[in-house]
């Protein structure tokens, strides 16, 4: 991806599998992808590719377009 060493604090970068929290609209969605996790820091880079797949499910959920998503279970928002 363009990266040898962490941008955010120099640590090494390693290849993981990783759930992404996918917000749009008043839903969530949840989405295991690929990405470079920083060892030291936890900070994790996406392909372009990954990104925007993130950007149309986020305009999916916006526009409440769900019919391919498969329902896991409710959120609540605590005050």
């Amino acid at each position: 991806m363009g990266f040898d060493k962490c941008p955010v604090c120099g640590g090494e970068l390693v290849e993981k599998e990783v759930e992404k929290l996918l917000r749009g609209g008043n839903h969530t969605a949840a989405i295991k992808v690929f990405a470079q996790v920083c060892l030291h820091c936890g900070e994790r880079l996406y392909s372009p590719e990954t990104i925007r797949r993130f950007e149309e499910i986020r305009a999916k959920l916006v526009r409440e377009e769900t019919a391919g998503f498969q329902p896991v279970g409710q959120s609540f928002q605590v005050e």
